[in-house]
């Protein structure tokens, strides 16, 4: 990894390595990769040793950008089991930090939300969804997280093809 290289980190979302860092902790020095998130403008500290355990994986292409499109606006997915039962399922797939699952997840619960109103942990995971999704999408398209959102926002409110 080199200093500009930009990443998916799971659970995070999409960022640029913008520095290396030593930082002592436990009496132990350690260098550390400095990710910047895009959204919240967070910073990420990364050991550099546990960079392979971490999940990075590089941004999608511009061509999978349609892909991402035929997620967001396609049906619905079924609502299944309990909301704590989906809820353990959506973590699982986001900690793939995979862009289609998020987009996927983002749109279903998007959808229930603007039927009826979500639980809280369901909300938290359609943020984080959202986040994980607009951040991959904001350095893919090369437009801010604000024109992102407005974008994501209309293709999940674009009815689904048959009546739900």
């Amino acid at each position: 990894m080199n200093i500009g290289d930009k990443l998916v980190y799971p659970m995070h979302g999409a960022g640029e390595i913008a520095g290396i860092e030593e930082n002592e902790v436990g009496g132990v020095i350690n260098s550390y990769y400095v990710f910047r998130l895009p959204m919240g403008n967070m910073k990420l500290m990364l050991p550099v040793d546990k960079v392979e355990e971490a999940g990075l994986r590089e941004l999608i292409s511009p061509a999978q950008v349609d892909r991402v499109v035929d997620i967001l606006k396609a049906e619905t997915d079924p609502v299944q089991g309990s909301w704590n039962k989906r809820f353990h399922t959506n973590l699982e797939r986001l900690k793939t930090g995979d862009i289609f699952d998020a987009a996927a997840i983002a749109r279903n619960l998007s959808r229930q939300n603007n039927k009826k109103k979500i639980s809280s942990g369901e909300r938290r995971l359609l943020d984080l969804s959202r986040q994980i999704l607009i951040s991959e999408l904001v350095y893919v398209c090369d437009k801010s997280p604000e024109e992102i959102t407005a974008w994501v926002d209309e293709l999940i409110d674009v009815p689904p093809s048959d009546d739900e």
